[in-house]
């Protein structure tokens, strides 16, 4: 027996599930991924990982996925069907850190916008300026605002009593008339 594992990416394709019946699709995409495993791997002796099962099932019975990547993995003759799950590289995750400063930007003022939608290269840098600056003012202003809103609220609460009492007041007034 050998120690070393064979580790392989694979999709599954299981669009022939939709040729069995409504109420055995899942089943059937279950059997299939087993029997691709035993194919590819040359074992009959395979286990289906709890992910991967609830990732054909997460749909109920009637639709499983119609493709399904898996890591599949052979160890001295047992076969391990695993969800797949891809690696995070450094490029990827600072190409996320541009995009999450795209979206910062693109919530910034609508003048900005305009301008960057132009394609000016020009003046691509002026706005960030301006929109930093703009960003600083808001920060500034909110705290201000919450201040102002809570004041506001107090003779609001106050006016709302009021005008409940006029209009029941109003009420048994037009009572009295009509009698």
């Amino acid at each position: 027996m050998s120690t070393e594992s064979l580790e392989r990416i694979y999709t599954i394709n299981l669009g022939k599930v939709l040729l069995s019946p409504n109420n055995q699709r899942a089943k059937r995409a279950i059997n299939m991924i087993r029997e691709f495993a035993s194919k590819h791997m040359k074992s009959e002796n395979i286990k289906i990982e709890e992910e991967v099962s609830h990732l054909v099932w997460a749909r109920g019975i009637r639709h499983p996925p119609r493709k399904i990547r898996v890591k599949i993995t052979k160890d001295d003759g047992n076969v391990i069907v695993s969800k797949y799950q891809e690696e995070k590289t450094a490029e990827e995750t600072s190409k996320k850190g541009d995009k999450k400063s795209k979206d910062k930007t693109k919530k910034g003022d609508k003048k900005s916008k305009d301008k960057t939608k132009k394609g000016d290269k020009k003046s691509e840098g002026k706005p960030k300026k301006e929109e930093k600056k703009v960003e600083e003012k808001k920060a500034e202003e909110k705290p201000k605002k919450v201040e102002e809103a809570k004041v506001e609220e107090k003779p609001k609460k106050e006016e709302k009593k009021v005008e409940e009492k006029k209009t029941a007041e109003s009420k048994t007034e037009k009572k009295s008339k009509k009698e």
